[in-house]
């Protein structure tokens, strides 16, 4: 988890009316929140039903398989961000159908915001994230190799809601840890 360097003005204190400690300016009195990380991305399918997964070329995780995801930036909509995460990492254009889940991560202060939605091209390619990239099928789908709790999550979550055409948002399973593959899988 990155910090932010502040400059030697600032003191941790819990400001009137709240309940946290902060880093607070002892010179104007300005307090510097730090939030959770927002990471948007997409449970994405081809015509035939295969799923696109990157093999991550970065840490954490490197060389294990994800889902096109990653953080959002300023003043792009969430949407937005799931689909410029499909690009950077599998050259891969995207249409949303819908939000598939909310994932709350608190260990990492993270909400992840994950989405279904298809492939408008199947022309792919690992951009600079990603090692290789690929379509499958949910039989073919490497299990063992999966980067994070998430995406396993995801991808069950889908599987459960893919011939749906409402649903109300998943967000963590129940009592999950993430240590561990989903059950059936």
């Amino acid at each position: 988890m990155s910090t932010i360097n502040l400059p030697d003005n600032f003191t941790k204190s819990v400001p009137d009316g709240d309940h946290f400690e902060r880093d607070v300016c002892t010179t104007c009195g300005f307090i510097s929140y730090a939030n959770p990380k927002l990471v948007a991305g997409s449970v994405t399918t081809a015509g035939d039903g295969r799923i696109l997964l990157c093999k991550r070329a970065i840490e954490p995780r490197s060389g294990f398989w994800t889902l096109p995801a990653g953080y959002m930036e300023l003043n792009e909509t969430v949407e937005a961000g799931a689909a410029r995460e499909a690009m950077e990492e599998a050259n891969a254009k995207i249409e949303i159908d819908c939000l598939l889940a909310v994932y709350s991560i608190a260990r990492i202060s993270q909400v992840q915001m994950i989405f279904r939605a298809r492939l408008s091209d199947l022309n792919i390619s690992p951009g600079p994230e990603s090692i290789e990239v690929g379509l499958f099928a949910w039989e073919e789908i490497p299990w063992k190799e999966l980067a994070f709790p998430s995406v396993h999550w995801a991808l069950g979550q889908y599987r459960e809601s893919k011939d749906l055409e409402s649903f109300p948002p998943f967000t963590n399973p129940k009592g999950e840890t993430g240590n561990h593959l989903p059950q059936g899988v």
